[in-house]
């Protein structure tokens, strides 16, 4: 392949990702960040998911939340880094982090009609227990800049009765989610534009209940915070893609398939590394993987392929650390490829057998 077919699949990455997750994906996920700074209360986040709170319930909710965001490695991020911001502490931003990309519904519901339920299964239990490996990981690893968080006063509140939101502000952030989740959800394999057409229904009623609920300043505030994110994060995306591409044109498939075969430790590695490298939208992961399982893809490598794919990609190593920082990216990162790795590998050899 010569180099420039190398170089226009980059920019054939770059365009397929602009044009089929941007709109319908990444725009609802930044204004869903946005709104959950601007609206959520930050002394009641902090009071459940903060620093100082109780790991294991903490640990708990942002594990049990995270299975209803549909969200790609890099749609994620802006929705974590709104959480983290807004008061919570490392563990629950990462389980988020985590979670919501490995194991949410409408990629369990997907893998089951292609790889059957018993992986789905494996993978749910898995994802479970990674996010509190993770959590603890990550809450440990940072533990002095957790506790100096924890002594860092809450902002105060414009909700004088400290509750999370007002009931107005509760169906604000729940038409956000739905028009996050709708697209996918409603048209799962039918032609893009009726996705478009569905995330406009879905955008033209959030925002139509914004103008009706909410003040000009309020709004504006929210736009804010949202191009905060935007400006944050989106750049590093972009070029994040337009690696992946060259990466995966460069990658033969030939030596994927003869590589990744059995239940060896160094077939879970090189799944857990390829998945950590490459993206995948939410959902795209599972085609991927029944494709190669047919080419002679062990279990165990293809279960380590499920749960790392969709939650790292080389855009979103980049977007973390840019976000949370380098250090917590340099922690994170190696952190799932090796229990994505041992996952894949004592799965293969023992349930997956």
């Amino acid at each position: 392949m010569t180099w420039s077919k190398v170089i226009l699949s980059g920019f054939e990455a770059l365009w397929d990702y602009i044009a089929l997750h941007v709109l319908t994906c990444l725009v609802p996920a930044f204004l869903l960040a946005g709104a959950m700074v601007t609206f959520i209360s930050r002394e009641a986040i902090v009071r459940y998911m903060g620093s100082a709170t109780n790991k294991l319930k903490s640990f708990a909710l942002a594990a049990g939340g995270s299975f209803f965001i549909a969200a790609c490695s890099c749609t994620v991020i802006p929705v974590a880094s709104g959480l983290y911001y807004g008061g919570a502490g490392i563990g629950p931003a990462f389980i988020l982090l985590w979670v919501a990309p490995a194991a949410n519904i409408l990629a369990l519901v997907y893998t089951g009609t292609i790889l059957g339920a018993k992986m789905v299964a494996i993978r749910v239990f898995a994802a479970l227990l990674l996010a509190f490996v993770v959590g603890g990981v990550m809450t440990l690893a940072f533990r002095w800049e957790e506790q100096s968080r924890a002594k860092t006063p809450a902002q105060i509140s414009e909700n004088p009765k400290g509750q999370i939101m007002e009931k107005s502000d509760v169906l604000l952030i729940v038409l956000l989610v739905l028009a996050l989740l709708a697209p996918n959800y409603i048209v799962q394999r039918g032609p893009y534009w009726q996705k478009v057409v569905v995330w406009v229904a879905g955008m033209i009623l959030a925002f139509s209940y914004a103008f009706w609920t909410k003040t000009r300043a309020e709004i504006l505030r929210w736009m804010r915070e949202t191009l905060w994110f935007v400006r944050l994060i989106f750049p590093l995306l972009l070029g994040g893609v337009f690696v992946v591409g060259i990466i995966s044109a460069l990658l033969p498939e030939a030596w994927v398939t003869e590589w990744l075969g059995g239940a060896s430790l160094r077939s879970s590695f090189l799944a857990t590394l390829i998945g950590a490298i490459s993206y995948f939208a939410t959902m795209t992961e599972a085609p991927f993987v029944h494709k190669l399982m047919g080419l002679g893809m062990g279990a165990g490598p293809a279960l380590a392929l499920l749960l790392t794919g969709p939650g790292l990609s080389l855009p979103n190593w980049l977007a973390i650390a840019r976000v949370f920082g380098v250090k917590k990216a340099l922690v994170y990162v190696p952190t799932i490829i090796v229990l994505g790795t041992l996952i894949g590998w004592v799965a293969g050899n023992t349930v997956l057998r």
